[in-house]
């Protein structure tokens, strides 16, 4: 990471020369050098004629003995602005920094720092950032503690370098704060999968480590999205209005989805869901900003169209878009007029959201790595991975083999199923037979869709495999089928709680389906979705600073971390009779705490 960069360093050093009082600045008027070699100094500074304004320091030096090392410190930063640090350790070797004032000497420090690890000397960069042990300006601060991380990179410390960085991201802001979060990342991902989850394993719930740490592992694959423990659902409030702690709606809300084209019918089914909600959370008697509804389109153009006209129409907070290469166009702006949930994922998940932005998505790599820590939260120890040729079961294969290995089991085979294929005898014939023994220890996942699951499990039981099977989602229809899902006796699957009526508190999936053509079968997911797109809306900004607290949601317990990306606990159903039913005690359903007054108004 470059150095953060020197505009408010060189502002402060323009006030001194100029011999005004500037807070933060640290050299009293009474000791500020002035004249019109000075000024002519300072002048070819703002200009950016960094070495003539080096070379006039330097000539001050030698014809002003009271403000010799003061001086001397401007010639060496003006270096630095030039990039010639090897002409800045000359400048400042014979500096006497008992002769500095106020915060010139820890500018010194940091300077001299800069030199060292550009002469690849971490030791004595490090000696020199330390922590300053009294109050001093958020420039020298942020510029020590930056260095002091890059110390401790050279060092070979990342942990610690991703401590100093984690440290100093609240002080940071736009192009300087992207940047440090992207080396954050990139230190605790370097470190490794061992390294790292033995250090996130000595964390405290509330560590500020533990969710950089949480979105390393995300991305070395490594990890469920899922939250390790959700605390508490958050609280009702009594008396008039029924809604929870941290209750706060925006004026105007703006929904994105495609209207039209081939994403349509799935922009039907989350509008629906959107509004279903939005209407039944009128008895609670609380607040509900006005909903605007616009067509974002199959593609970036249009998504990044119906953002730009929606806040031109005084959206305060925007619900949207649906497709990646929308969220990814969106988040490409930079710093967003008004704050969004997203309903998916940028293409590249790797980069971090914007400030004001909040991911939310039905990822398979959520169901995928949620079945690993199942499978081996029953204390099985090896696994085997069926999976079909579509791109959700082999996004959530991957996802279960990584966390499944991070959680330290072992896979004993793999088997990917073609899509249109129906007999798959010969991809399971070299299947070991199990033994007694592996009933308890070994277990299969699959992920595909319902008909081709019922064509397999009849087969694996024929070959003998009679393991107990895991599943995604995708292995249901959405809907009761009991002679067509008899074959799926004894499957155990992950999925939305509202399509079992599991939830509490939300409108029921069996009252609407009569009405609601989006309740039924696989459209009912993204119903269920949208209903959560809009239960997210009023809390969301309450969720991301309070670590652990959960929403119950439709598809899930909704948990969203401070980088504003929203995970799912995901309820477990089993097939018993070709009907699916809910298992016991899969999802916590507690009795909310009595909360806080419900805040009211504002912008999202």
């Amino acid at each position: 990471m470059p150095p953060i960069r020197a505009l408010a360093l060189s502002v402060l050093i323009s006030a001194a020369l100029a011999g005004c009082v500037t807070p933060g600045a640290s050299r009293p008027e009474a000791h500020s050098p002035s004249g019109e070699a000075t000024q002519a100094a300072q002048a070819m500074y703002t200009r950016g004629q960094f070495d003539q304004a080096a070379q006039a320091y330097l000539a001050l030096a030698q014809q002003d003995p009271d403000h010799r090392d003061y001086y001397k410190l401007l010639a060496g930063e003006a270096y630095r602005q030039e990039g010639a640090l090897d002409r800045a350790g000359p400048a400042i070797a014979d500096l006497r920094r008992s002769h500095l004032e106020g915060e010139d000497a820890l500018r010194f420090d940091a300077l001299r720092a800069e030199i060292a690890l550009k002469n690849n000397d971490a030791k004595t960069a490090l000696s020199l950032t330390g922590k300053p042990t009294t109050r001093v300006s958020p420039q020298i601060s942020q510029r020590l503690a930056e260095l002091r991380a890059r110390a401790q990179t050279a060092a070979g410390d990342p942990w610690s370098a991703a401590q100093t960085r984690v440290e100093l991201d609240a002080q940071l802001g736009g192009l300087d704060r992207e940047q440090n979060r992207r080396e954050i990342l990139a230190l605790l991902t370097g470190m490794g999968t061992t390294e790292l989850t033995s250090r996130g394993d000595g964390l405290g719930p509330n560590d500020v480590m533990r969710p950089w740490v949480t979105e390393a592992q995300s991305q070395l694959g490594n990890v469920s999205h899922a939250p390790a423990v959700l605390d508490q659902a958050v609280g009702t409030v009594t008396g008039n209005q029924g809604v929870r702690e941290g209750y706060k709606v925006p004026g105007k809300v703006a929904l994105l989805l495609p209207l039209s084209g081939p994403l349509a019918g799935a922009g039907a089914a989350i509008r629906d869901g959107f509004f279903t909600h939005y209407v039944d959370s009128a008895h609670a008697n609380a607040p509900r900003p006005e909903v605007v509804v616009y067509d974002a389109g199959n593609d970036a153009a249009h998504a990044v169209a119906a953002y730009d006209k929606a806040v031109s129409e005084g959206a305060r907070f925007v619900v949207g878009p649906l497709n990646r290469e929308g969220v990814s166009a969106i988040f490409a702006k930079g710093a967003l007029p008004a704050p969004m949930l997203t309903l998916n994922y940028p293409s590249d998940s790797k980069n971090l959201p914007p400030a004001g932005a909040n991911e939310f998505g039905l990822l398979p790599e959520t169901e995928g790595a949620q079945v690993a820590d199942h499978m081996a939260d029953k204390g099985m120890k090896t696994a085997t991975v069926i999976v079909s040729t579509d791109d959700f079961a082999r996004r959530a294969g991957n996802a279960f083999k990584a966390e499944w290995q991070a959680r330290g089991g072992t896979l004993a085979n793999q088997v990917t199923l073609d899509a249109n294929s129906i007999d798959f005898s010969s991809q399971l014939s070299g299947l070991p037979v199990p033994t007694e023994e592996d009933a308890t220890t070994s277990g299969v996942f699959i992920s595909m869709k319902p008909q081709q699951a019922r064509l397999l499990l009849p087969q694996l039981r024929l070959a003998k495999d009679n393991l107990p099977v895991f599943a995604t989602s995708h292995v249901y229809s959405g809907g009761d089928d009991p002679t067509s899902d008899r074959d799926l006796e004894g499957v155990e699957f992950c999925d939305a709680p509202w399509l079992f009526d599991a939830q509490p508190g939300l409108p029921r999936r069996a009252d609407l389906a009569t009405a609601i053509p989006a309740t039924r079968g696989v459209a009912a997911r993204l119903f269920a979705f949208g209903m959560d797109a809009w239960g997210l809306v009023p809390y969301i900004d309450w969720m991301r600073g309070h670590a652990g607290a959960y929403l119950p949601g439709a598809t899930g317990q909704l948990v969203a971390d401070e980088f504003g990306r929203v995970r799912r606990v995901l309820i477990w159903a089993r097939f018993a009779d070709g009907v699916a039913h809910p298992v016991a005690g899969s999802l916590e359903l507690e009795a909310p705490a009595t909360a806080p007054a419900v805040e009211n108004g504002g912008g999202g």
